[in-house]
């Protein structure tokens, strides 16, 4: 039974594959590889973020052009952020879960409490969690302190995230998943979990 539901951010509940494929454009501008379309994006994207790089780049990144290229990235990020909203029935599917929910985010926790706030939904969330350290590595540790923190047996949480990453996280902690397609992973890569696949956060509710 499903007591609580832990909601992931980029991707799912907030809409921004436009802003994070364009923010990865503007970083390898100087490496002169063609744009990315979302497609070819969503091909090369895995966690941890700088394994995606070096996908693109076709090497392995050399000393510190990682911690470049990551600095470099958020910097557009946010800017082209700002044109995102929420996915297509966010809302919605908040106000219809009664029980408590959460958000566990790998994104930077200064930025996202705030841009979180912006869309008037924080209420729905009994805790929101965003990165305090560094960006770009795995979910499964940041799952842990999360659930630690809000004091919920995992075998009671369901997750809903938009990646393969969000659902090692959950099995790692002992949670159930549903993964959603309208984030940064294809559908094949997502459906290769062998994890429940939805097209709508609606349907994701379906899992409760």
């Amino acid at each position: 039974m499903t007591k609580h539901i832990i909601w992931d951010w980029n991707g799912t509940l907030f809409h921004d594959i436009d802003a994070v494929v364009g923010a990865t454009n503007e970083i390898f501008k100087a490496y002169e590889l063609p744009e990315l379309t979302a497609d070819q994006f969503r091909a090369a994207y895995t966690r941890p973020i700088w394994v995606a790089y070096e996908r693109l780049l076709g090497r392995p990144l050399t000393e510190g052009e990682w911690e470049r290229l990551d600095v470099g990235f958020h910097e557009h990020y946010y800017r082209l952020s700002d044109a995102c909203g929420l996915a297509d029935g966010a809302e919605l599917a908040l106000t219809a879960w009664t029980g408590r929910q959460s958000l566990c985010s790998m994104a930077p926790h200064a930025h996202l409490v705030p841009k979180v706030d912006s869309f008037g939904i924080t209420r729905h969330f009994t805790r929101i969690d965003g990165l305090l350290g560094s960006t770009g590595g795995e979910k499964a540790v940041h799952m842990i302190e999360h659930i630690e923190a809000i004091g919920v047996d995992a075998a009671e949480i369901l997750v809903i995230g938009d990646s393969v990453d969000d659902g090692l996280a959950a099995r790692h902690v002992g949670a159930r998943a549903v993964l959603y397609t309208g984030g940064m992973t294809t559908r094949a890569e997502l459906e290769g979990t062998g994890l429940p696949v939805v097209d709508t956060l609606a349907d994701a509710l379906g899992y409760v």
